[in-house]
């Protein structure tokens, strides 16, 4: 199937937080800038666009990232009872350098001046905008048969000084990009049993929380 007969629904319902199923192959520039025109293209609060996009495919820079990765993975299974951390180890958790490309996807707060419209009453909307851009993203890309892996194993000072970010830009992603040889059908902490999903029926609600 082609990028263009992939409705969106068909996107939804094929996305993946990919992992383990990167081909090795690198997503090619034309590919790329597409993806990101989409990010690029979201609705944003007051218009402010406050993301930013680094594309990251130094191999060394993936690699450090990857190492300091595997530290904060390791910490947080040993955090974990037996009986989860049993269930944890065989999941994957990133796939930072088999991907061979991250977008770090980063939110500044100022963007759009002091008076941004739309945001008087409820500033988080204006790091929900930045979110809105990644959920872009990963949708053109899975039309694209790209796969997106959102890393969030890692301390954001670090990310912050790994691709020199200056004050007052906060990371809000670090994802994995890059062709996949397959998206899998059951995601993967419902394979592993480490959490199963919800119905729609248990989330949709009317007129009130409890209706």
């Amino acid at each position: 199937m082609c990028a263009d007969q992939l409705s969106v629904y068909d996107a939804i319902h094929l996305r993946r937080d990919v992992r383990a199923e990167f081909s090795g192959d690198l997503v090619d520039d034309e590919t790329l800038l597409r993806i990101l025109d989409a990010a690029h293209r979201a609705p944003s609060v007051g218009n402010s666009q406050p993301w930013d996009f680094v594309v990251v495919r130094r191999a060394d820079t993936l690699r450090r990232f990857a190492e300091h990765v595997a530290t904060k993975r390791a910490q947080f299974r040993d955090s974990l009872p037996a009986d989860r951390a049993a269930t944890f180890d065989p999941i994957k958790i990133e796939g930072i350098v088999e991907s061979g490309t991250g977008i770090v996807v980063t939110h500044d707060d100022r963007r759009g001046g002091p008076q941004v419209l739309g945001r008087a009453s409820v500033p988080a909307t204006g790091v929900y905008s930045t979110v809105l851009a990644i959920q872009n993203l990963w949708l053109a890309a899975t039309a694209e048969r790209v796969g997106v892996g959102w890393v969030s194993f890692y301390d954001p000072e670090f990310l912050h000084a790994l691709v020199g970010l200056p004050a007052g830009i906060e990371p809000v992603a670090w994802l994995c990009v890059g062709p996949v040889d397959e998206f899998q059908r059951v995601p993967d902490l419902e394979r592993f049993g480490w959490r199963s999903g919800r119905p729609l029926a248990d989330a949709v609600h009317h007129e009130t929380f409890g209706g």
